[in-house]
């Protein structure tokens, strides 16, 4: 071990040899030495581990090319596209939402150029950026004004900031959610200066728990919909028409955080107890607060639709510039927005949507034509299988849909193996491990990703 180690070269020696010189020529000096100072400390940690025994030919092609390679896999792009063979519909961990290419071109048409951003056209003067998409908004929830941030988060905390800061919040037990990233919601109302007042039990809290509560200094009545749990058996939750005749007769605001957020009825399709904006508003709520990357399928933003008066507020706040969102996710919201509106039809439109409501047959057929290729590409422990997939993005907990997936085992690969590797792929491939097998859930695959599938399964026999 020692003499290798003594004949590991110098990098400038290295960079002086003619095997070099195609590399130097296709990449920056600094590139390549880093990459052969890398490379070098690889071989130094393997000699010294025992897993070595003799050096590379270091003036060959092949250690060239293993430098070039290094190379491009470093200069990969670090934010990707991955196939989702997951089965969930809307993963946060795989970036939510696909967006239709309404709003892709949208994306880059407002990229490329110069835009109205926050220029009235009419009058050349300053406009403003919610103009762009609050009367789509009003006109597809029914609200009276509308507001857009950043993401739902921040849309809580502005709402709570402008409209309770110095005052109570009153919220039920059974409703002080945690979503990912160790979000809480008494923390969130901490921090916007509002003081919380928990009603009830975790099971169980009626309209009377939150009358008790409300004093001079309460502001608010905070709902927050469960989304990405449930609480059954023995509970009760007073309904929103009760909350608002409550809210309406003291002076305080009833507002609700749905979270995702959606604008059409998925009942059809099996999914229940996910409230349509529209009619969270019509029950009397004041101000309602959603996601635009969930189920409504746009980019990530929050949503604040309400009353005008309340909305107006929310606006003009100090904090509403440091979350508003940027050109880029509202040209997106706008497009997608659009797709809500005859003579579209959302769930053809909207990818997330098209996802859920897409029949069993075509997914059967989709899982069927990948199964069929990898058979045909001589991968022979393969199968297409039942399935169930989910919505994802703490929606609909419990709650899932009819699927079918590609079952697969490549010896020697152990399925934790199999989903490492396929992770390398280009494009990754993310798939699911259950009952000690790899399946890719056909759901949340495209037509168009089965063949980019099979070529990554193609590229492990090279590996």
């Amino acid at each position: 071990m020692s003499t290798l180690l003594r004949q590991l070269p110098q990098v400038d020696a290295l960079l002086a040899t003619p095997g070099m010189a195609g590399l130097l020529s296709a990449y920056s000096r600094q590139e390549v030495a880093d990459t052969l100072r890398s490379a070098l400390q690889a071989l130094r940690a393997d000699l010294k581990a025992g897993h070595l025994k003799q050096l590379p030919d270091f003036e060959s092609e092949a250690f060239a090319r293993s430098l070039g390679d290094r190379i491009e896999a470093e200069r990969q792009p670090n934010l990707r596209p991955a196939i989702n063979a997951t089965g969930i519909i809307v993963h946060t961990n795989l970036g939510r939402a696909r967006l239709a290419p309404e709003a892709l071109a949208a994306i880059q048409a407002v990229g490329a150029d110069h835009s109205n951003l926050e220029l009235d056209l009419d009058t050349g003067r300053r406009g403003s950026r919610h103009t762009h998409v609050e009367r789509l908004i009003c006109e597809l929830t029914g609200a009276e004004a509308a507001l857009v941030v950043n993401n739902c988060a921040a849309a809580v905390l502005l709402s709570l900031m402008a409209t309770a800061q110095g005052r109570k919040v009153v919220a039920s037990r059974g409703e002080l959610i945690e979503i990912g990233g160790a979000f809480r919601l008494p923390d969130v109302i901490q921090q916007s200066g509002a003081i919380l007042r928990e009603v009830g039990a975790t099971n169980k809290t009626r309209a009377k728990d939150y009358a008790e509560a409300i004093d001079p200094d309460t502001a608010v009545l905070l709902k927050s919909h469960t989304s990405n749990y449930q609480i059954v058996g023995f509970t009760h939750t007073p309904g929103r028409d009760e909350l608002a005749a409550l809210a309406h007769a003291t002076g305080t605001i009833l507002m609700e955080d749905l979270g995702s957020g959606v604008l059409v009825d998925l009942s059809p399709y099996g999914l229940r107890n996910e409230p349509v904006v529209s009619d969270v508003l019509a029950s009397g709520v004041d101000i309602v607060m959603f996601s635009g990357d969930k189920l409504l399928g746009g980019p990530q933003c929050g949503i604040i639709a309400g009353r005008a008066e309340l909305i107006r507020g929310l606006k003009t706040h100090p904090l509403s510039r440091a979350v508003r969102i940027d050109k880029l996710s509202l040209a997106a919201l706008e497009a997608t927005l659009r797709l809500y509106r005859a003579p579209h039809d959302p769930f053809c439109s909207v990818p997330v949507l098209r996802a859920i409501s897409q029949p069993i047959a075509d997914v059967r057929a989709r899982a069927e034509k990948l199964a069929a290729a990898l058979n045909g590409s001589g991968f022979e422990d393969v199968s297409s299988i039942p399935s169930e997939a989910f919505v994802g993005g703490g929606s609909l907990p419990q709650q899932h849909l009819k699927s079918y997936a590609v079952s697969i085992g490549i010896p020697p690969y152990t399925p934790d193996a199999l989903a490492a590797a396929l992770r390398k792929a280009r494009p990754p491939v993310i798939g699911m491990i259950r009952n000690d097998r790899f399946l890719m859930d056909a759901r949340t695959l495209t037509d168009g990703e089965v063949t980019a599938v099979v070529e990554a399964f193609r590229g492990l026999r090279s590996r």
